[in-house]
C-alpha cells in the first residue's frame, strides 16, 4: 500500500539524516552519573527514525511538541526545522490528514532558509522529497531524491524515497536499481519489508511472502512489527487466502490496536469471508482511524453490494468532496463505476500526462476508457497494467471485461478466470460481475460463426476439400477418399467418420470433427488446430 511505503520513508529521510544534531539536544538527559535514564517518547521516536521504522503515534506527537518548543527558543536551528517537517509529514500520512502537509513544507523550507542546500542541508531536501511523495508528486520526489543521492550515494534514507518515486512514475527498472542499492547499504526489518513489496510488484509471490515474514521476525518495535504483519496480511489477501490475512491483521492489531492499515485489511478480509456485518463495522473503525480515499471507495462498494444504497451514496459523496492529495486513481475509479465515465477519462488522461505511468494509473485509465465506450483504446493500457509482473485480480478482471466488449472471447475467458483463481473474492461488487461474465462466455456455442466457416466445395469422394484434402488451421494431411476438418483434431474411419466433442470414433459414410484429439483411419485424412496426422 502506498500509505505504508510513504510512512516508512519520511522519518528515515528527515529525522534519520539529522540524528546526530538531535542527539546533542538530548545530551543532558542521556548522560551523567549512573545508568542512563530510559528514553522518553521523543527520544524513542528518534531511535525508530534512525532505524527507518515507524514510531508509535504518541511518541511522534511528543517529538513534534518537543521540536516546536525548542524552535520557539532557537529559531535558527535548521536541523530541528528539518526534523519537525519530517515528523509532520509522517503524522499526516499515517493519520490521512493532509492538513499536516503545509506545516511540513513550511518547516522544511525554513530549514533551507537557515541553511541552503548549496551549503549542505540534505535532510531538508530529502524531507521535501518525501513530502512530495506523500502528496503523489512523483516527479518532484524523484528530482529531489536524485539530487541528494548524487551528492552522497551512501546516504541510505534516500533510496526509499526514490523507490516510491520511480514506482509512482512507472519506471520499474529504476525502482529495482534503487532497491538493490538500499539492500547494499542497510539491513533489518525496513529493508525486508521493502523487498517484499518489490517482489510482489514483480509477481514473485513466494519471495514476497518470505521477505514479509523476515520483516516480522526482524522488527524491534510494536509499530514496526504491526506494519510488517499488515504487509504479510495484504499479501495473503491478494492471493485469495482471507483466513490467513485475517490472522495477520489480528496479530498486528493486538500490538497496535489502532493500526489503520490493519483495520482496513481486517474489514476487507471479513467481507471476503462473507462476514459482511462484521466487515461493515470494521470499515467504520478503519475510516475513523485512517480515512484514505481508497478505503472510502472500498467501504462504499461493500455497502452497495449489500443493497445499502444510502450508505453507499454517502461514502461516494465523501470521496468526491474530500480534501485529498494523490487520490486520482480512486477518484477516477469512482467516476468510472459510480459517476461520469467521461470525467473519469479526463482525470486519468491528465494523470498520465503528468508522467505517472504506474500500473495503477494504466489500469484506471483503461477502465475509464472502457466504461466511456472506448474499449479498443482501453485495451493497450489494460495490457500494460497486467503485463508488468504484478498479479492483480482487479486488473485482470478489467482486462477481461474490455476483451469481452471487443468480442475477444478466448482472451476474455482466460483473464476473467485467472482473476477469480488469484482471488475468488477480490471485490464485493466485481467478483459477482466477473462470475456472471465468465458464465456467459462459457455458455456461448463453440462452433465458428458462419462468416468464419470454410466453404463447402465438392471433393472426389464427397468430402470437404477440392482434390482429396481439406485445409486445417495449422496443418493438414491428404486422404484418399475424403477429408475431415476439426478444431483441434479429427479422425476418420475406413469409409468415413463420425463427429464427437472429446474425440472421434470411426464411422462409415461421413466426415467428423473432434475438439480434443483424434486417431487416424486408413482411407481418410485429418486436419486440426495444432497439426494433423494421416495413417
Amino acid at each position: 500500500m502506498k500509505t505504508e511505503n510513504v510512512s516508512r520513508t519520511v522519518l528515515a529521510a528527515g529525522v534519520g539524516a539529522v540524528l546526530a544534531a538531535t542527539a546533542l539536544l538530548y545530551l543532558p538527559e542521556w548522560t551523567g552519573q549512573g545508568p542512563p535514564a530510559p528514553p522518553g517518547p521523543a527520544e524513542r521516536a528518534v531511535i525508530a527514525a534512525h532505524a527507518g521504522a515507524q514510531a508509535a503515534l504518541p511518541d511522534l506527537a511528543a517529538l513534534i511538541a518537543d521540536r516546536e518548543r525548542w524552535l520557539r527558543a532557537h529559531p535558527d536551528d535548521e536541523a530541528s526545522w528539518a526534523e519537525l517537517g519530517a515528523a509532520y509529514t509522517e503524522r499526516g500520512s499515517r493519520l490521512g490528514d493532509v492538513r499536516d502537509y503545509p506545516r511540513a513544507e513550511r518547516a522544511l523550507r525554513r530549514s533551507l532558509a537557515e541553511r541552503p542546500a548549496a551549503r549542505g542541508n540534505p535532510a531538508a531536501e530529502l524531507g521535501l522529497g518525501a513530502l512530495a511523495g506523500a502528496r503523489g508528486d512523483w516527479a518532484t520526489a524523484r528530482d529531489l531524491g536524485e539530487r541528494v543521492r548524487k551528492a552522497d550515494p551512501r546516504r541510505w534514507p534516500v533510496y526509499p524515497v526514490l523507490i516510491d518515486a520511480y514506482n509512482g512514475l512507472g519506471d520499474y527498472p529504476a525502482a529495482q536499481k534503487a532497491m538493490e542499492s538500499l539492500e547494499k547499504l542497510h539491513a533489518g526489518a525496513v529493508v525486508r519489508a521493502r523487498a517484499a513489496q518489490a517482489y510482489r510488484d514483480r509477481g514473485w509471490r513466494e519471495d514476497a511472502d518470505a521477505a514479509a515474514l523476515d520483516a516480522v521476525a526482524l522488527a524491534e518495535t510494536d509499530p514496526e512489527k504491526a506494519a510488517a504483519l499488515a504487509r504479510a496480511g495484504d499479501l495473503a489477501w491478494e492471493r485469495g487466502e482471507a483466513e490467513e490475512a485475517l490472522g495477520q491483521y489480528g496479530a498486528a492489531l493486538r500490538l497496535v490496536p489502532d493500526h489503520g492499515p490493519s483495520l482496513a485489511g481486517r474489514a476487507r478480509a471479513l467481507a471476503a469471508l462473507g462476514r459482511t456485518e462484521d466487515a461493515v463495522r470494521a470499515w467504520r473503525a478503519a475510516l475513523a482511524r485512517l480515512p484514505l480515499p481508497e478505503y472510502v471507495l472500498e467501504a462504499g462498494e461493500l455497502a452497495e453490494s449489500l443493497g445499502r444504497e444510502a450508505d453507499a451514496r454517502a461514502l461516494y459523496e465523501r470521496l468526491r468532496t474530500g480534501a485529498w492529495t494523490g487520490a486520482e486513481v480512486p477518484l477516477g475509479l469512482l467516476d468510472a463505476d459510480h459517476g461520469d465515465a467521461v470525467a473519469a477519462v479526463a482525470r486519468m488522461r491528465a494523470e498520465w500526462a503528468r508522467g505517472h505511468h504506474s500500473v495503477r494509473v494504466a489500469d484506471a485509465l483503461a477502465w475509464a476508457l472502457h466504461r466511456s465506450g472506448a474499449s479498443k483504446e482501453a485495451l493497450g493500457y489494460a495490457k500494460r497494467a497486467t503485463e508488468e509482473g504484478l498479479r492483480s485480480a482487479l486488473f485482470l478482471y478489467h482486462r477481461g471485461e474490455i476483451e469481452r466488449a471487443l468480442d475477444q472471447r478466448g482472451p476474455a475467458r482466460r483473464h476473467l478466470a485467472e482473476a477469480l483463481r488469484i482471488n475468488p473474492a477480490f471485490s464485493p461488487l466485481f467478483t459477482r460481475a466477473a462470475e456472471r461474465s465468465l458464465a456467459e462466455l462459457d455458455a456461448l456455442p463453440d462452433e465458428l460463426p458462419p462468416e468464419l466457416r470454410p466453404e463447402r466445395t465438392p471433393g472426389r469422394a464427397g468430402g470437404l476439400g477440392g482434390e482429396g484434402g481439406s485445409p486445417g488451421r495449422e496443418g493438414a494431411a491428404p486422404g484418399r477418399e475424403g477429408a475431415s476438418s476439426g478444431r483441434e483434431g479429427v479422425s476418420s474411419g475406413r469409409d468415413g467418420a463420425s463427429s464427437g466433442r472429446e474425440g472421434a470414433s470411426p464411422g462409415r459414410d461421413g466426415a467428423s470433427s473432434g475438439r480434443e484429439g483424434a486417431s487416424p483411419g486408413r482411407d481418410g485424412a485429418s486436419s486440426g488446430r495444432d497439426g494433423a496426422s494421416a495413417a
